[in-house]
C-alpha cells in the first residue's frame, strides 16, 4: 500500500526531474521514490561518512605539512638568530644612531624584497626542497644502494 504525499519542488528542479522521466520512460513518482530511498538507506550515510572521513585525512595531512613547515621556519630563524648572534661585534657608543639608521635602511629592502617573493609565490621551503634532493646511487643491478 502506497501513500499519497503532495512536494513543492523548485522550477529547474521540476522540469530536470519531468526531462529524465520522459528519457527513461518511468513515472515522475518513481524516481522521486527511489531518490528518497536512496537518500534514507544505510548506504547513503555510509558514502557521507566515508567521504567525511576522506576530507578529514586530506585536511589532517594539510596540517601535517603545516606544522612540518612551520618546524623548517621556527629552526632556521633559531640558527640565523644563533649565527647572527655569535658572530655580531658590539657597536661602540658612538657609532650607534649610524648603525640604527643603517638597519632601517636594510629591513626596508628587506621587507621589499620578501613582498616581491611572496607576490611571486617564491618560498624558502620550497628553495629548500628543490636543493636538497636525496640521490641515491643505483648499484650495477638497477637497484637503489646505500646513500
Amino acid at each position: 500500500m502506497k501513500m499519497r504525499l503532495n512536494c513543492y519542488f523548485s522550477a529547474d528542479l521540476y522540469d530536470g526531474l519531468d526531462a529524465l522521466a520522459h528519457r527513461k520512460g518511468l513515472h515522475k513518482s518513481s524516481i522521486v521514490e527511489a531518490a528518497v530511498a536512496s537518500f534514507l538507506s544505510p548506504d547513503a550515510a555510509d558514502r557521507r561518512e566515508a567521504a567525511v572521513t576522506r576530507r578529514l585525512d586530506h585536511m589532517s595531512r594539510q596540517l601535517n605539512r603545516l606544522e612540518r613547515d612551520l618546524g623548517i621556519s621556527v629552526e632556521a630563524l633559531a640558527l640565523f638568530v644563533r649565527f647572527w648572534l655569535s658572530v655580531s661585534p658590539q657597536i661602540p657608543e658612538a657609532a650607534k644612531e649610524a648603525a640604527r639608521a643603517k638597519g632601517s635602511e636594510r629591513y626596508a629592502g628587506f621587507v621589499e624584497t620578501l613582498g616581491r617573493r611572496v607576490q611571486k609565490g617564491q618560498t624558502l621551503l620550497r628553495e629548500i626542497s628543490e636543493d636538497i634532493v636525496p640521490v641515491v646511487p643505483a648499484t650495477e643491478d638497477g637497484e637503489a644502494g646505500d646513500a
